[in-house]
């Protein structure tokens, strides 16, 4: 895959770094991308940290990228040049993904290629994007929203959320997580989770077992994990569980659990020949047909047709 980041004056480092971090080298084991930066003209680019960043592409680095990801930058509330809303335009046209982190994603709507879709931004401007652009459906408090060939992301550190997001559906959840686990990253978070938590930082011991009785949950997916056994485990009431779980994750039990159920079903589905019933057994489902039907709901196509995606096996 071929990844342009536009960079414009102002850009924040942040945003750089993550995705120069996710797209970048990461050693023999993992295949690389032909990743590049690009600017309205190349040369040094002024950053919000005031540091400059020497870009060496311009726009027409847009033209040939498989993957073009706008980044944030200072001066979002004005458009950018026409030229770049253009070139994001023509990149879109011709078949690329397009996707923005951030504020980024003020740049894509100033493009159009937000009308009619769902998007996201950080949350404390996404009152300003869906007032400045009445025809995208803002979505404040989702982590990124896939909407085909254009994908928004929130703020800051959700920029890694949605690049190993963009990695997961092009090349499976092999791949996203092992470039997770170079960077010492969550593998998977889902799109839908919130983006802000009242107390993301643990407060008390109450969230240190939590974090042990989720660690002890992905361990044993195999088991029924009801929320009742899970709330035991962490020495609560169900009631007061559900209350600090959604606190600490953003998400219920359940739909965390799902999620966790799926993502390890895509790993194994594209790293081995076990047979789905026997998949559906080691991730918690009672059946294959459980599986199946969740995986249909969940992402679009039955495990089989999934595996066949990534493999030679029928």
């Amino acid at each position: 895959m071929t990844v342009a980041a536009y960079t414009p004056p102002g850009v924040g480092l942040l945003a750089v770094g993550i995705v120069s971090e996710v797209f970048g080298p990461h050693g023999e084991t993992l295949p690389g991308f032909d990743f590049a930066l690009c600017t309205d003209r190349p040369g040094p680019v002024p950053t919000d940290l005031g540091v400059p960043l020497t870009v060496t592409h311009g726009l027409d680095k847009l033209a040939s990228a498989d993957l073009v990801i706008a980044l944030p930058w200072a001066g979002f509330r004005t458009p950018p040049a026409p030229a770049v809303l253009d070139a994001l335009s023509a990149a879109h046209g011709r078949g690329s993904l397009v996707a923005a982190h951030c504020v980024g994603a003020f740049a894509l709507a100033a493009a159009g290629l937000l009308d009619g879709r769902r998007a996201t931004t950080h949350w404390r401007f996404a009152e300003l994007l869906a007032r400045r652009h009445p025809n995208v459906t803002v979505e404040p408090d989702a982590l990124y929203v896939d909407e085909g060939r254009v994908i928004t992301g929130a703020g800051a550190a959700a920029g890694f959320d949605l690049c190993l997001h963009l990695l997961r559906r092009e090349y499976g959840a092999a791949m996203a997580n092992a470039v997770a686990r170079d960077m010492v990253l969550p593998s998977h978070r889902d799109g839908g989770q919130a983006q802000y938590l009242t107390a993301p930082v643990p407060e008390d011991g109450h969230d240190e077992r939590l974090a042990e009785v989720l660690a002890w949950a992905r361990e044993n997916l195999h088991q029924p994990l009801p929320v009742a056994e899970l709330a035991r485990r962490a020495v609560m009431s169900r009631r007061t569980f559900a209350r600090r779980f959604t606190a600490a994750t953003g998400t219920t039990p359940h739909a965390w659990l799902r999620n966790l159920r799926l993502s390890s079903a895509e790993e194994l589905l594209e790293t081995t020949d076990l047979p789905v019933e026997e998949i559906a057994r080691r991730v918690g489902y009672g059946s294959a047909a459980v599986l199946r039907e969740q995986f249909v709901r969940r992402r679009g196509v039955p495990p089989r047709s999934y595996r066949r995606s990534f493999t030679n096996t029928p």
